[in-house]
């Protein structure tokens, strides 16, 4: 492990930034408080320009290297919480009811103000970066709101670069996945509306219920007999919500869920069959039935060329081997895709010591993944813009 020593010098300031994030975790668009802190250190630290609220509460920072040069670097950080109690028992848990940073974006952030703070003092590249602090990426769309919002028409950049912590893979492990790395995803909200009975006479009824248990039945055959078994797709219930007492048969029942998939065409069939099988339903049942399908997640697409400069850029920290391309695609979703769309670049994922998985209540990140973090984002950069002495 080769840990850039100017950041490692300052390691103990990021454990301490990270515990602060950590403890006062925001959600999607509601990040006041983050994203005023990440502004005044990047000004502390000397960036060169720092522009506040694009997508609400992103922040945007540019330095500029010593060396002679046009070319641009992007370095992303996602900065929002998740609405889960936490029950890590940390001592820096968090003072925000409901609220807990379990998906390490308070490490992300943090690695990415360590990897800036050492950018400005050394300058060692020719060209500038771009740091994007982004809001709301839990589902909500921040990376598409920046983009919107003239991201890279304000801030062109020529590649670009992220990183998420992994706590199922050894510490000091940076893998990168070349192609379609990470899952598409849409979310889907179905509405049956039934007609409601006293539950003693529920031959009055058209039972929501029972109509809607059975499209849950029938949506599980959409993956299993409808989509091709070599190009991998998830489809998942993950809310069935009806009725309020114990003697009242309800009027309306709601279902909903999410699509995962790496193949467009696939995600398409699958929407269409749900459709489909809700219009069935609701001409066989006699009631009305609508679904709502939006996507939220592109598929997260790694420029081949761009992964291999990101793993031998990491490999500089971590050692040659402990950093390397793997094939396993993630059925989980990052909306730095959208981003990816847009510049060609690559998303790598830093293992740690964590054990409890991202998203539990219990999740803890391991503090000596920040380091880490902020030199493989400094290498980088002096790597893809490098200049001579």
């Amino acid at each position: 492990m080769s840990i850039i020593p100017e950041i490692a010098q300052f390691a103990d300031d990021l454990t301490a930034i990270r515990h602060d994030f950590h403890a006062h975790p925001e959600l999607g668009f509601e990040e006041t408080r983050t994203s005023g802190i990440v502004a005044q250190k990047l000004r502390d630290y000397g960036v060169d320009e720092v522009h506040e609220g694009l997508g609400g509460t992103g922040v945007i920072g540019i330095i500029k290297g010593k060396g002679e040069g046009n070319r641009r670097v992007g370095l992303r950080a996602d900065m929002d919480a998740l609405p889960i109690e936490e029950a890590s028992g940390v001592p820096y848990a968090s003072t925000n009811p409901g609220r807990m940073h379990a998906c390490g974006h308070d490490g992300h952030t943090t690695m990415l103000l360590g990897a800036a703070r050492y950018l400005v003092a050394m300058r060692d590249f020719a060209g500038s970066v771009v740091l994007i602090f982004q809001p709301a990426e839990e589902g909500l769309g921040g990376a598409r709101r920046m983009i919107a919002e003239g991201l890279f028409e304000k801030f062109p950049c020529d590649e670009i670069y992220g990183m998420h912590n992994d706590p199922n893979t050894d510490p000091g492990i940076v893998t990168v996945t070349p192609g379609p790395a990470m899952a598409g995803a849409t979310f889907f909200d179905i509405k049956v509306k039934g007609t409601g009975s006293h539950a003693a006479m529920p031959h009055q009824s058209r039972d929501p219920i029972v109509i809607g248990t059975a499209l849950i039945q029938q949506l599980q055959s959409v993956v299993s007999r409808n989509t091709p078994p070599t190009k991998p797709i998830v489809l998942s219930v993950t809310k069935f919500n009806a009725g309020s007492a114990y003697n009242v048969v309800p009027d309306d029942a709601t279902i909903a869920g999410t699509i995962r998939y790496f193949h467009q065409e696939v995600a398409d069939l699958a929407e269409t069959r749900i459709r489909e099988l809700c219009a069935g339903l609701s001409q066989a049942y006699g009631v009305e039935i609508t679904a709502d399908l939006r996507n939220v997640f592109d598929v997260l697409m790694n420029d081949p060329d761009l992964s291999k400069a990101y793993v031998a850029a990491a490999q500089d920290i971590v050692g040659q081997d402990n950093s390397f391309e793997i094939d396993d695609q993630m059925t989980g979703s990052e909306d730095f895709a959208d981003m990816l769309h847009v510049v060609p670049g690559a998303y790598c994922r830093v293992g740690h010591a964590g054990n409890v998985p991202l998203h539990n209540p219990s999740f803890v990140l391991d503090d000596e993944i920040l380091p880490i973090g902020a030199s493989v984002y400094a290498r980088i950069v002096e790597t893809r813009l490098k200049h001579d002495a």
